[in-house]
């Protein structure tokens, strides 16, 4: 999961929006080996997001193709860049990947609607150990894998913070990583 949003912060153009990014990362994980991908309405539905614009803003960046507009029923598109197959593992561990960022960068969960700060906490629960909740990382990673500024990062980590999905983080001052912990169960 970790690689693929690293992927996606060096493939995709830096103006690409949360959302789009979010969309994105759902059509790497869920492609097959032609590189095409469904996603059915109610996928859609579940990420909450506006998938006309996000889809609009991958097609002019020429990372997919649709093969139609965006409809009711879902989005059907063919994914152009190659590099994703490299970067992939087996098709079952990316359809586990697409499902756990589903649930784990929900709304509900994330404790924000906005994808501005959905797609940090997905990058922080998918770079924190499993049994323990803790994670690192440097600081300029996690603000380029989320294409984030620099004057939003502390924000967004407040609000994750405030929100009950991280019990606490910090900047070490000599390294510039940042230190998190998850919230109990989260």
């Amino acid at each position: 999961m970790g690689e693929i949003l690293g992927y996606l912060a060096v493939a995709l153009p830096k103006d690409i929006s949360a959302r789009a990014r979010l969309l994105a990362l759902q059509c790497a994980l869920r492609m097959n080996a032609s590189m095409q991908v469904e996603l059915p309405a109610g996928l859609l539905r579940g990420l909450r997001i506006k998938a006309v614009e996000a889809c609009r803003e991958l097609e002019r960046a020429r990372w997919l193709t649709t093969a139609d507009s965006p409809r009711a029923d879902g989005i059907t598109a063919q994914l152009r860049d190659a590099t994703l197959l490299a970067q992939s593992p087996a098709r079952p561990d990316r359809r586990r990947a697409a499902d756990w960022a589903l649930h784990t960068g929900c709304p509900a969960r994330i404790g924000a609607t906005e994808p501005r700060l959905r797609l940090p906490g997905l990058y922080l629960a998918a770079h924190s150990d499993p049994s323990s909740g803790e994670g690192r990382s440097e600081c300029d990673r996690i603000i380029r894998d989320c294409r984030m500024h620099h004057q939003g990062f502390h924000g967004a980590l407040s609000h994750l913070m405030a929100t009950g999905i991280l019990e606490g983080w910090r900047i070490c001052p000599g390294s510039g990583d940042v230190h998190w912990t998850l919230a109990p169960g989260r």
